[in-house]
């Protein structure tokens, strides 16, 4: 045990100081014996392993996306509002950042593989509570808790990953999740209408505890302990807001950790909107919805694949200050197209699928530029940010119903969204100083993995 202490370097929250004899790659942590403890590394970046936490990640999508082609079916059932029915995705989102702000710290204490059991168990739980909902408000309620107990899954995934990686590595693996997440959007629409076509909107729900049943066992069998009991926090309250306070008092880490939320800001308020642009503003069924959403889901695996690759030889940051403007430029085009009605269905479906690619360039290279700040306590860092990504896109996503509910709604908070990003990037970090990048950057770059 004293061997394998003294191999490991300890991250902390300091950058290291230059021109000094680089740290040495650390000896994997002891595999712990999880089933047969036979097979490769869990630490290695195989395909399996990030298979699997890219289904932990993409659980709260899955849950969203499922549900989608449902909604217009939904408020009539329930004799409710379109905004009603949009509330009822608003609250997994709502729900998720209070469960990460409360799970992230729990699984510095207790190691990562048993919040998330207890977690994704409680999500079959609500799942088949959600199917038996009589109204809309006892549906909204369970999707806030449905939200709260699936943040488990998210949250100890990219703690998972920040025991591991940082910098460049760290980007370039949660860009490789989100090829994982991004099938969600691919398949989850057209299982859940092909589910909802022939037993209700009720029984997606019903898969959605299957799902969560799958997952659950996965994690048992696969997800080794990557947290040892030497590296954990104490228990309690205050531990868990002394660590809050360490991360508020870091300006950099907060303005960054806000970008992931904006950047998700933009992707919600397409899923929500989408629904009853697509559909009732352009007169497509069910299943053409599912298969233009799906189309749309290419897009933002090839832009998280891009981004994969490009981290390679570019920063992160640098990554950032281009696709930021990038992004806000792609949302206004669409709000002329949407405006304008030029090109019809297809001329908004293009300017949709460079928006959506675009996106995910910011989730995946803002997250690993701030959890590489905060390695000691990365579960309370993870939580955190994904709090923020929670919050942000469950606070302004709502607004597209709000506005009308109508493509120029959904674009003009894509556009808000994207500029409020881009202004927090400039003003608050030091991303477009003269240097100033190269401090968040370096910082990064000398992080012991």
């Amino acid at each position: 045990m004293d061997r394998v202490r003294q191999s490991i370097p300890m991250t902390t929250g300091s950058p290291a100081i230059p021109n000094k004899t680089p740290t040495p790659t650390p000896t994997p942590y002891p595999k712990p014996n999880l089933s047969s403890g036979s097979g490769p590394s869990p630490y290695q970046a195989n395909a399996k392993y990030v298979l699997l936490l890219g289904l932990m990640c993409a659980l709260p999508a899955v849950t969203s996306d499922i549900y989608l082609p449902s909604l217009p079916e939904v408020a009539r059932d329930l004799h409710t509002t379109t905004t009603a029915v949009q509330l009822t995705m608003t609250g997994v989102l709502v729900g998720g950042a209070v469960g990460q702000l409360v799970v992230g710290p729990l699984s510095d204490r207790l190691g990562r593989r048993r919040p998330v059991l207890i977690g994704i168990a409680l999500h079959i739980v609500i799942s088949l509570l959600c199917a038996l909902a009589p109204g809309i408000g006892t549906l909204i309620a369970l999707r806030v808790v449905q939200g709260f107990f699936n943040a488990a899954a998210t949250v100890v995934a990219i703690a998972v990953i920040r025991d591991r990686f940082t910098g460049s590595d760290a980007s370039r693996l949660l860009s490789r999740l989100m090829l994982v997440i991004g099938v969600a959007p691919l398949f989850a629409p057209t299982v859940g209408g092909l589910i909802a076509g022939q037993w209700g909107w009720r029984s997606v729900f019903v898969g959605l505890a299957v799902f969560g049943g799958a997952l659950w066992l996965a994690v048992w069998l696969r997800l080794p302990e990557t947290l040892p009991p030497w590296r954990r926090r104490a228990a309690g309250l205050r531990p868990a807001l002394h660590g809050y306070r360490i991360l508020l008092r870091d300006q950099h880490f907060v303005a960054i950790a806000v970008l992931p939320g904006l950047g998700m800001a933009v992707l919600m308020s397409y899923v929500i909107g989408s629904p009853f642009v697509l559909r009732e503003g352009y007169g497509l069924s069910a299943n053409q919805f599912a298969l233009l959403f799906a189309v749309n889901g290419v897009a933002l695996v090839g832009g998280a694949q891009i981004n994969a690759s490009l981290v390679r030889r570019v920063a992160p940051i640098r990554i950032l200050r281009c696709a930021l403007p990038l992004l806000l430029a792609a949302a206004v085009i669409l709000l002329i197209v949407a405006l304008t009605g030029g090109g019809g269905l297809l001329g908004l479906l293009a300017a949709l699928w460079v928006t959506l690619g675009l996106i995910q360039f910011i989730p995946p290279n803002a997250s690993a530029i701030a959890l590489s700040r905060h390695g000691e306590i990365a579960g309370t860092a993870a939580a955190f940010i994904g709090a923020m990504s929670a919050g942000v896109a469950g606070v302004v996503s709502p607004m597209v119903g709000i506005l009308g509910g109508d493509a120029r709604a959904m674009c003009l908070v894509m556009i808000v969204s994207a500029a409020a990003a881009l202004l927090l990037l400039a003003t608050a970090t030091p991303a477009f100083r003269r240097g100033g990048w190269q401090k968040l950057e370096g910082f990064t770059s000398k992080m012991s993995v």
